[in-house]
């Protein structure tokens, strides 16, 4: 096996490759190990896929007993034993305890499939058809999706117009500690002279994680889905990356005690990192006609399977509590870490997804071009790749989230020496 063959047949397309130049052949837990037979710490866990780490021993067991048994893995949207149970438990372990009633949609396997399914499902209902979006904002690479994705550089990927948003300031975005976006959302939404539409909805991330680790604060989340709800705006929240447990709580958006009118969830959701997305939604919002929004492989049920197994990591607060735990021990250390770098830098982040940005956005690659040397990876994230991004399994053990640590801090306070106007040489 060679990289040749990648760069030699594969597509220009090709992304993570180029940063992590090498074969995979195996994972466990939080870590992989190449070709070569050379270990690496996890701190990208497929960018939120495997927030319980990989090939977790009681989900690759349920997922093989059901493969043995000869059960059905390929069913469209048909009922099977399996998405039966998926149901039951989800009911059961998250929505009930949380007095959470949604209706469960399966659009595709993908969060894009999750977000155009919330999006096309909101304009139906309300009859109209702007939505609202925010500023450094990523919600997939679909068209639907993109039209609501701030990056100018996706968007540009169309090729085509995307039409039908109105984009407004993130938490934060105008002038931290005088935020003043909510007050302009609702000058704008009651104003017939403001030029914007009225909106089918608004789409958030409580924490963009591609957009650059931005942390929406739990008050503005509050007042937002205040000012959506005086104005009979429906309220998306994107649960795709910072859901299933990547912030502590299963949702994100459950410390803001709001409850969105539709909630979109994918990549850990399986489990496994088997493709499976839903798109919840109020029951009342649930005025779809029957196949009038479907998809190939909206039912895969060993995604199902997977899935299933992993609400049992959620029948108890323990996995909460350590992830709470661990995050406070990484913002701890980054925290300190940017304070003694001589370089202008900010650590931020919620749970564990965190990030340190750096003014310099060329400081943020070459960290992470450093780290993957000594055996880490982790990848960068903002408009201009300005954040080095942690993104850790949630399950990650003591022993490699220590490692993982002291090789940021390690690469960070070398590459910061290195680029410090006033450098001593020796």
């Amino acid at each position: 096996m060679s990289i040749d063959t990648i760069n030699k047949l594969e597509s220009e397309v090709r992304g993570y490759v180029r940063n992590f130049p090498c074969v995979f052949t195996h994972a466990r837990g939080a870590r992989l190990t190449d070709e070569d037979g050379r270990e690496y710490i996890d701190f990208f866990a497929g960018a939120g896929v495997m927030n319980y780490g990989h090939n977790h021993p009681d989900l690759k067991r349920a997922l093989l007993d059901y493969l043995a048994e000869d059960r059905i893995v390929h069913s469209l949207d048909m009922a099977t034993a399996a998405k039966v149970r998926f149901l039951e438990r989800f009911d059961e372990v998250i929505l009930k305890p949380r007095g959470l009633d949604y209706r469960v949609q399966f659009p595709g396997p993908t969060g894009t499939n999750a977000v155009e399914a919330a999006l096309k499902l909101a304009r139906k209902v309300t009859g109209r058809e702007r939505v609202i979006s925010f500023t450094n904002a990523f919600h997939g690479m679909t068209l639907g999706s993109l039209a609501v994705t701030g990056n100018s550089f996706k968007r540009a990927g169309a090729g085509v117009p995307l039409s039908h948003v109105s984009m407004m300031p993130f938490d934060s975005y105008l002038e931290e500690g005088k935020d003043q976006s909510l007050a302009l959302l609702e000058a704008i939404l009651g104003d017939e002279g403001s030029g914007v539409d009225k909106p089918a909805a608004a789409i958030i991330e409580t924490v963009q994680a591609e957009g650059g680790v931005n942390v929406a604060r739990m008050e503005w989340l509050k007042e937002l889905a205040a000012v959506l709800k005086r104005h009979d705006v429906l309220l998306i929240v994107d649960d795709i990356q910072v859901g299933c447990g990547r912030t502590g709580p299963f949702f994100s958006f459950e410390p803001a005690g709001i409850k969105p009118d539709i909630v979109c969830l994918s990549k850990s959701l399986s489990g496994f990192g088997l493709p499976l997305a839903v798109t919840l939604m109020r029951p009342e919002l649930d005025q779809w006609e029957p196949g009038e929004h479907n998809g190939t492989f909206r039912g895969h049920n060993p995604a199902f399977v997977t899935a299933t197994a992993a609400l049992d990591f959620w029948a108890d607060k323990q996995l909460e509590r350590d992830t709470e735990r661990k995050a406070a021990k990484v913002s701890e250390r980054l925290k300190a870490l940017v304070r003694r770098i001589p370089v202008q830098a900010e650590a931020r982040g919620r749970g564990l997804i965190q990030g340190i940005e750096f003014a310099d956005a060329a400081l943020a690659a070459e960290c992470s071009k450093r780290a993957f040397e000594q055996g880490l990876i982790i990848e960068t994230a903002g408009v201009d790749d300005q954040v080095l991004k942690l993104l850790p399994p949630l399950m990650i053990p003591e022993a490699d989230l220590e490692e993982g640590l002291r090789i940021i801090e390690a690469v960070v306070s070398a590459v910061a020496n290195d680029a410090a106007p006033n450098r001593r040489v020796a």
